[in-house]
């Protein structure tokens, strides 16, 4: 009886819980993750645009400007779909007016499409 107490005891002991290092684990990951996605979205994502930047740009203006820049069908909305990823790759700034935009967006795709 005396024993399993012991057992039962020495299993319900505090670990040597070191939460600094699973905070650090946890950010490392994090920071990994954060650094693979920059690299895809400039290394893959953006280059993908190179074909043909100013139909790229137009698909965007459309998005930007007006409420239903393609028509109902998938084959009709699959290139706005494509260019709406340019608002996530670069992102307007705020108070940015959209020729601004759209003129840095044309300048960070020669700049990627010249590499």
């Amino acid at each position: 009886m005396n024993d399993l107490k012991a057992k039962e005891t020495e299993l319900f002991q505090p670990s040597n819980f070191k939460p600094f290092r699973f905070v650090f684990f946890i950010f490392l990951i994090m920071l990994f993750i954060s650094q693979a996605i920059k690299w895809y979205s400039t290394s893959v994502t953006l280059p993908r645009f190179c074909e043909d930047p100013e139909l790229a740009l137009h698909h965007l203006e459309e998005i930007i400007t007006k409420p239903h820049p393609a028509g109902h069908t998938r084959e009709t909305r699959r290139p706005y779909i494509i260019a709406a990823k340019l608002i996530y790759l670069v992102p307007q700034q705020s108070n940015e007016s959209i020729e601004n935009y759209l003129h840095r967006v044309r300048r960070e795709l020669s700049q990627r499409c010249m590499r």
